[in-house]
């Protein structure tokens, strides 16, 4: 018994010294530390077991919520240490700066090659920059930019520039209006006297229409909201002043027209936009706005409200005003029909077998009305033999529908999809019978007429005298697009189309194809004609 209790005692004390030596000592002795900050190199005594932020704290040394310290704050420091600490100032500066206009050049083929007109003087812009420096120890170690708000915007100085072409100059009657660089051009009188209506250089094309009076422009422009497609603007053509006006519209791609008769009230069909192809999602609505030359705008009224717009309706609807404006025809891809404003409906006229593209875009027939109102001149998708589907043929007829008796009856056939069927005026008495002309465009590649050039021909309204005006047998093609014909049709000479022609705004005598360039800045891209 005596020996177990030795054994166990030996055992206990063996064990105690283990664990004495395995165990790190303990000392509540000081540290010596050295400090720098502030210039300054600082000894100090602290507790064992002090981080840097206690040693700052412990000999008084206040800490600014940016300063840094090295070894870090949470450091548990060790004998002889240094410590360093550096002062971080963090500052805003806000200054006011000059932004400097730029100079646009801008061609104008009424002056002669060379010659410079200033049309409007530039003025420097004010922006204010708020810059964020950052002083390490009193200097300045970062400079950089955290807003910046423009005060003023400035003006860009625009210089007309000659670039006169050797075209000559012919008559003609009202007013031809074109896009050229973006800008609005007019010609009245004759082609050799033109001057600017809108210079911001940013017109897309969308939309371009005069006033039935001649008196103001409608027309789309590009926006700078990058949730925004375009923006509906109107200016006055007759002012000195430059008067344009915001219509507080946006995202128009296929419709917005004069309301007939309204004095200044527009209507317009919208999208929405979209991040995928083709870039929105047609609403296929209508509204109406009133203004003034005030710049006073109403705000919208609906005349159709959003719809899906039929088959491939993401893709838009069109819409044609009648010749006396008591009718508004829309046209989508699957057929054509009238809005009904009292109901607000649409009312189908005639069916359109739709193209299945296979792609991001839809095609809608162009239609035209005959002066009348009794006919509507349009195009449509014809049968293929061989094919499972009629969508998918590449056939496309010109075909009239009366509207008040009778079948439609196709009066050319293989035109191509982008025909553009359009009416003309009344002929007047003395040439023919009371009557009126179709211009159309004919593919020169029938059954590839998504790519194909076309060429421009005139026939009677029975579908008769059809003959091809231009381009002459041979020659490029012309690209699908919206032709004008002359406003009135008083003479000979007035037989007259306006058309683009590789980029060039061109007229061209449907009664004996006589053609004239007008331009030849290779800039030109949509044009209109009252």
């Amino acid at each position: 018994m005596r020996k177990f209790k030795f054994i166990r005692l030996n055992f206990l004390l063996f064990s105690l010294l283990v664990y004495a030596c395995g165990s790190p000592e303990i000392t509540q002795e000081n540290l010596s530390i050295s400090l720098f900050v502030d210039g300054e190199s600082i000894s100090a005594e602290i507790p064992s077991g002090s981080t840097a932020r206690d040693a700052f704290e412990l000999v008084g040394i206040p800490l600014n919520i940016l300063d840094e310290s090295d070894p870090p704050l949470y450091t548990i420091l060790k004998n002889e240490d240094n410590i360093t600490l550096t002062r971080i100032i963090e500052d805003f500066v806000i200054q006011e700066e000059v932004i400097p206009y730029e100079t646009q050049d801008l061609r104008n083929e009424s002056l002669p090659e060379g010659e410079r007109r200033l049309i409007q003087p530039g003025k420097n812009g004010v922006q204010e920059i708020t810059y964020r420096k950052i002083l390490e120890n009193g200097i300045e170690v970062s400079n950089s930019v955290v807003k910046t708000t423009i005060l003023e915007a400035p003006v860009p100085e625009i210089v007309m520039v000659g670039s006169q072409a050797p075209f000559a100059a012919v008559p003609i009657e009202g007013k031809l209006i074109y896009i050229s660089a973006g800008n609005a051009w007019l010609m009245e009188e004759n082609t050799g006297i033109r001057r600017p209506i809108v210079t911001t250089g940013d017109l897309d094309g969308f939309i371009l229409k005069l006033s039935p009076d001649g008196e103001w422009l409608l027309y789309s422009r590009s926006s700078d909201d990058e949730d925004e497609i375009n923006e509906l603007w109107v200016a006055k053509v007759n002012d000195e002043t430059g008067l344009e006006i915001d219509l507080k519209v946006s995202n128009i791609i296929h419709f917005a027209d004069w309301i007939p008769d309204s004095g200044l009230g527009i209507v317009f069909s919208s999208v929405k936009p979209s991040s995928t192809s083709p870039g929105w999602q047609a609403n296929n609505d209508l509204k109406f706005i009133n203004f003034n030359d005030s710049g006073w705008v109403s705000g919208p009224r609906t005349g159709i409200d959003e719809n899906s717009g039929g088959i491939y309706g993401w893709w838009g609807t069109n819409f044609e005003w009648s010749p006396d404006g008591e009718e508004l025809l829309y046209t989508r891809p699957d057929g054509i029909g009238n809005v009904d404003f009292d109901d607000e409906a649409l009312e189908s006229v005639f069916d359109v077998v739709p193209l299945q593209t296979g792609s991001d875009w839809a095609w809608v027939p162009d239609v035209s009305w005959a002066p009348d109102g009794d006919y509507i001149y349009l195009v449509t998708h014809a049968a293929q033999e061989g094919l499972s589907s009629h969508e998918e043929s590449p056939l496309f007829d010109l075909t009239v529908v009366p509207l008040l008796v009778g079948p439609p009856i196709n009066l050319v056939e293989q035109v191509g999809m982008f025909s553009n069927p359009s009416v003309s005026p009344h002929v007047p008495r003395g040439f023919e019978e009371d009557s009126y002309k179709i211009a159309y465009l004919k593919a020169l590649v029938p059954t590839q007429s998504r790519n194909s050039g076309y060429r421009l021909f005139v026939m009677d309204r029975d579908g008769s005298n059809q003959k091809p005006v231009f381009p002459p047998e041979g020659a490029q093609g012309l690209a699908p697009q919206d032709f004008v014909w002359a406003p009135l049709l008083e003479s000979e000479y007035n037989f007259q189309v306006a058309l683009t022609y590789q980029g060039n705004l061109w007229i061209v005598n449907t009664l004996t194809g006589q053609s004239q360039q007008l331009t030849g800045d290779g800039l030109t891209s949509a044009v209109d004609w009252k």
